[in-house]
């Protein structure tokens, strides 16, 4: 705290005394901490200097490839220059944004403790930025605000202000981040709407969600235009509430601010009006998406396997994922996703080829891996098959989750084997449920299906009893979800009063489709 003190306390920081870099920087050799919430978006990196031979990222031989290999920084960097490459600013920006995504921060603070050492291009404040930005990850704020003040005044500038306050809002130490942001103000440096960003990412839980209205006020107050990815964060937080009214208040308060979407924008509106099942929305969206499309980037081509599927459009399904075939590297997640999606389109051989290309080219060592085929065989009810893959997961050695369990119970119920699916329900119950696990898509959208094959056959017992596991979450906003439960009234010839107050209490509006099913229950009324 007095460092804190100290660096609140100055206006402007006179010019340190020239040190010696041995003094200047601190090991990176001491205990790593647990491991930080995710790093905050930085400004891009500079492309590597006219004329250099290798383009960052490009070659298998990259210097982001030989200090991930190499025994340390010094020797991956020494080889490097006895090849005759010069270090330029791009190499090493890239290097060190990958070992961020990596989360090999130690070894990223290394690289530029050598580049402010070594000093192989003219240093900027970016590269101090980064400095500070590692040095936090690994040694804490207090570390890093020693660092702070030894750096040359003529870099204590905007960008590396704005990343003191993201260590320390990375590292839970809001109070910290209140007190560099006034002093921001103070010095007149404009605050990175990325800070705002992570503010409210930290405080987007159900129980710190009001404090959100205040950050959007203190970014109008400091004159912080929201950017892009301030709007995508808001829209998922929206989304992930299932509340499809409040993704539209804020899609449209981003439109009146002028702020231009971008392919996540479109992606986030288009699963939120998926999962809700409205379809003719879904579909505008995923056009614009397929509009705004810049190259080949993996992770919009995902986002378009997750909504063809929803979406039933399987010649748009296998054009995706032949693009997604002719990449350098697949990601395992890619495949689970398109197995999934195959699944809901109903092309069974198609996600088997995928799931056989898995089996013999990558090790199978993940339940999601299990789970993705798990789906789809249950989904249709090929009960066979999908008891074969779950004996091949116990195997493995990969244990079945509370989501492995939903799958293998609809599979059964799909079969007409409902004392097999009640069983397999119960074993479930015994695996750990997370609140995560509980309001993943997946577990939703299965125990939702289990709900409308109780409902098709009028098995209102048990209808009731999945409807009350969905009822924990916000899931149950959608109408269609209770629509499902009262088929089931409708097919078990049951009546019950308060069904549409019990209904909007709940969360859920009536629809048309609601009030024709009372009308149906209203029949039974004795």
């Amino acid at each position: 705290m007095l460092l804190l003190r100290a660096l609140l306390r100055r206006r402007r920081p006179p010019l340190p005394a020239p040190i010696s870099a041995a003094g200047f920087f601190t090991s990176s050799g001491c205990d790593a901490l647990a491991p930080p919430p995710p790093p905050p978006p930085l400004p891009r990196p500079p492309p590597a200097a006219e004329g250099s031979r290798d383009e960052p990222g490009q070659q298998e031989d990259s210097l982001a490839r030989r200090v991930e290999r190499a025994a340390s920084v010094c020797a991956a960097m020494r080889g490097w220059m006895a090849d005759g490459r010069a270090v330029h600013r791009g190499h090493v920006f890239h290097a060190v944004n990958r070992l961020r995504r990596h989360r090999l921060h130690r070894t990223a603070l290394q690289v530029m403790e050598w580049i402010i050492r070594e000093r192989p291009y003219k240093l900027s404040e970016l590269d101090y930025s980064y400095l500070l930005e590692f040095t936090a990850k690994v040694h804490g704020i207090s570390e890093a605000e020693s660092l702070f003040l030894r750096v040359p005044q003529e870099y204590q500038k905007e960008l590396l202000y704005n990343n003191l306050v993201m260590a320390a809002l990375d590292l839970g130490l809001i109070k910290h981040s209140y007190a560099y942001m006034r002093k921001m103000r103070e010095l007149s440096l404009p605050i990175s709407p990325y800070v705002y960003n992570r503010m409210i990412v930290l405080h987007s839980s159900p129980g710190r969600r009001k404090t959100i209205s205040k950050f959007l006020s203190q970014m109008k107050a400091d004159r912080v235009t929201p950017h892009t990815s301030t709007y995508n964060i808001l829209l998922k937080i929206q989304a992930n509430e299932h509340n499809i009214d409040g993704v539209a208040r804020v899609f449209n308060d981003m439109k009146r601010a002028k702020i231009e979407p971008n392919e996540i924008t479109y992606g986030i509106l288009a699963i939120a009006h998926a999962v809700a099942r409205l379809y003719t929305v879904c579909q505008t969206y995923v056009e614009a998406i397929e509009n705004s499309m810049t190259g080949t980037n993996w992770s919009t081509l995902e986002i378009l396997l997750i909504l063809y599927g929803y979406l039933g459009k399987e010649k748009e399904l296998k054009r995706t994922w032949e693009i997604m075939q002719g990449l350098p590297h697949i990601r395992s997640k890619s495949f689970i996703l398109a197995i999934e999606a195959f699944g809901k389109v109903g092309s069974i051989d198609q996600a088997e080829k995928i799931w056989v290309n898995i089996n013999s080219t990558k090790k199978l060592s993940l339940t999601e891996q299990f789970n993705s085929i798990l789906s789809v065989y249950c989904r249709h009810g090929v009960v066979d098959k999908a008891t074969a893959v779950f004996k091949e997961m116990r195997a493995s050695g990969c244990e079945p989750n509370a989501i492995t369990y939903r799958h293998l119970a609809l599979g059964c119920l799909k079969s007409g084997l409902v004392k097999e699916a009640l069983d397999t329900m119960d074993m479930g119950k015994k695996e750990v449920v997370t609140k995560k696990v509980r309001s993943s898509t997946p577990w939703l959208e299965t125990t939702h299906m289990l709900l409308e094959n109780f409902a098709e056959i009028g098995d209102l017992e048990n209808a009731k009893r999945v409807y009350g596991e969905l009822s924990e979450s916000k899931y149950c906003r959608n109408s269609f979800v209770y629509n499902t439960l009262l088929k089931g009234y409708v097919k078990a010839k049951v009546y019950e009063p308060d069904l549409l107050r019990t209904m909007i209490l709940r969360g859920a509006m009536p629809d048309a489709e609601t009030y024709s099913l009372v009308r149906l229950i209203e029949q039974f009324k004795i």
